[in-house]
Parts: structure tokens; C-alpha cells; sequence
């Protein structure tokens, strides 16, 4: 699966993208090959003194787009509710196309 990642308000550093790439790869065996893109967006939102770090992922599946957002004062516990938001949507989802055939 390619990962494209897009950070808004600050620069990614390149410990934190492989460690994105690295928890979306343990999508890979939920997922069939026709998936071949998930974005991921990372966004620094400051609200006064807070900074909140937000994680949107996107993954375009045959019929439907599967998103999942989640907001935290890390990018890594943020990513971690993501990615089991989206687990529990990509097994919903295969399991509706179970049931047609």
C-alpha cells in the first residue's frame, strides 16, 4: 500500500512518517491489493496555549472511502485511536461484502 502523508502547520520529521508508514502496514493483511493508496493527514492545531495534533486518514476501498479522524495532545496516541477507528470500519465493511455473496 502507498502512503501519502501531508502535514499542515509544521514539518514532519522522519522519525514520526516511518512510524506512521509502519502502524499502516499492519493494515495490509485487513485489506485486499486492490487498496493501493491511504492518505494520511497530520495537522498542529493551536488553541491558546494548547496544541492539539490531529490525525485523518483516508482509505479508498472498492465502493466506499473509509475515514477516520482523532484528535490528542500526540501524534502517536492520535494515530492509535485512528488506526483502530479504521480496523473496525475495514471489518464492517468486508464483512457486509461477505454477506452479498
Amino acid at each position: 500500500m502507498v502512503t501519502r502523508i501531508q502535514s499542515v502547520h509544521f514539518d514532519a520529521d522522519l522519525k514520526l512518517i516511518q512510524f506512521i508508514e509502519e502502524k499502516l502496514s499492519t493494515l495490509d493483511h485487513f485489506l485486499a491489493k486492490s487498496t493501493i493508496e491511504a492518505k494520511v493527514v497530520l495537522t498542529l492545531e493551536k488553541v491558546g496555549k494548547i496544541q492539539d495534533k490531529i490525525v485523518e486518514i483516508l482509505i479508498n476501498l472498492p465502493g466506499r472511502a473509509v475515514v477516520a479522524k482523532s484528535r490528542n495532545k500526540s501524534f502517536e496516541r492520535a494515530l492509535f485511536e485512528t488506526l483502530q477507528s479504521i480496523k473496525r470500519q475495514i471489518l464492517k465493511y468486508k464483512s457486509k461484502i461477505q454477506e452479498k455473496q
